[in-house]
């Protein structure tokens, strides 16, 4: 019998596009091919709606526009909380999230699937509040002794009510260059490199705009940057460590990410999602160990279970590995890694769905009442 699998994407979150791919691209699609799975598409607009519907499962219902028209005549969601999950009237058995940022993949859908009782893939609740912010993110980091670069954090009240304080403190305490970014954002959006005061103030201004909280960073020198996409709950597995190729910018943003390149390869010598990647990274043996022994760290200091992608910055003069952050739940899940890893997309999906069921089963074993005579008294 076929296992039900909700799969949850869209958002209310500045990287609802990009969930929109991951779902049905990454997730939809190969579930189906795996012929083992009833998936049930559930869809939150950028307003908060959820609508269902096997045309959710077609990517052209977005590209074509036509899915302002399909929520407008569909019928509200129904959602049932009755010692487990049913949307419309179907049981689900497992929630697969496809939702990147705010509302979703920081922990926010977790809590409900949590209180729901059922088996979902990726993160828990609390590993997704950590990996999510980039703050506590390298504050976790550092109590578990792994290096991360000088950074300092401030708040979008005090950038609106003290930009020339603020902007003064930042460059006092740090060393130009700097990165200015939103606490809670991925996909690099809301990112900033500045090289003075003045660019700094512009860009405190720019990521108050998107989040209230921002953190700035100083830059790694003779950087080189990888990512690892890591799988498993106790036992971790690691894919390949991938050297992103960022332009002139000289770091790897929302526009290099997902609009240049095209899908295509560069150079016909590079793979990735978007054809801008050196996979696996050109780096020394040395240099990719100590890259995997941080990546594996960091995810056992965060708690983090299912997948996730590590991503870190390395001094090639010091030889020194650096945290730079988590992304909890991979944009297209990073399965073009996966693949070159050995390990396909229907595979993923499906190891996924089990190691979301194991967590389950683990956490079902755990007492979560306990007897009491307190209520006697009143």
């Amino acid at each position: 019998m076929k296992k039900t699998v909700a799969v949850f994407f869209g958002g209310r979150s500045t990287e609802h596009d990009i969930s929109i791919i991951t779902a049905i691209s990454s997730v939809m699609k190969p579930l189906a091919m795996a012929n083992l799975y009833n998936v049930v598409p559930v869809y939150i607009t950028k307003e908060g709606r959820w609508v269902s519907g096997n045309e959710l499962k077609d990517v052209r219902l977005f590209s074509s526009g036509n899915i302002d028209a399909f929520v407008k005549k569909s019928k509200p969601l129904q959602v049932s909380f009755d010692g487990g999950l049913t949307i419309n009237k179907q049981r689900i058995d497992v929630a697969f999230p496809a939702m990147h940022g705010s509302y979703g993949e920081d922990g926010s859908l977790m809590g409900l699937l949590r209180m729901a009782g059922i088996p979902f893939v990726g993160a828990d609740m609390d590993a997704s509040v950590i990996a999510m912010d980039k703050v506590l993110a390298k504050q976790v980091a550092q109590a578990s002794a792994i290096p991360t670069s000088k950074f300092l954090f401030t708040s979008r009240d005090a950038v609106t009510d003290s930009l020339k304080a603020e902007t003064k403190r930042m460059g006092v305490g740090l060393k130009f260059p700097l990165f200015v970014k939103p606490a809670h954002l991925g996909s690099s959006i809301g990112i900033t490199r500045v090289i003075d005061a003045d660019e700094l103030a512009s860009a405190l201004e720019v990521a108050a705009h998107y989040d209230t909280k921002i953190i700035v960073e100083e830059a790694v020198n003779n950087l080189i940057e990888v990512t690892v996409p890591m799988m498993g709950n106790k036992i971790i597995q690691p894919a390949l460590v991938e050297r992103p190729l960022a332009t002139a910018d000289d770091f790897f943003d929302f526009e290099n990410k997902y609009i240049r390149g095209g899908g295509k390869k560069t150079g016909g010598k590079h793979t990735g999602s978007q054809g801008y990647s050196e996979l696996p990274a050109k780096i020394p043996a040395a240099l990719e160990t100590a890259s995997l022994k941080v990546a594996a760290d960091i995810y056992k200091a965060f708690g983090l279970q299912g997948t996730a992608r590590v991503d870190l910055l390395i001094d090639s003069k010091t030889k020194k590995v650096y945290f730079n952050e988590v992304n909890p739940l991979p944009g297209s899940l990073y399965a073009h890694n996966w693949r070159a890893a050995g390990i396909s997309t229907v595979t993923l999906v499906n190891d996924l769905i089990q190691l979301a069921e194991q967590r389950h089963a683990e956490q079902k074993a755990l007492a979560t009442s306990f007897s009491s005579s307190f209520l006697r008294q009143f």
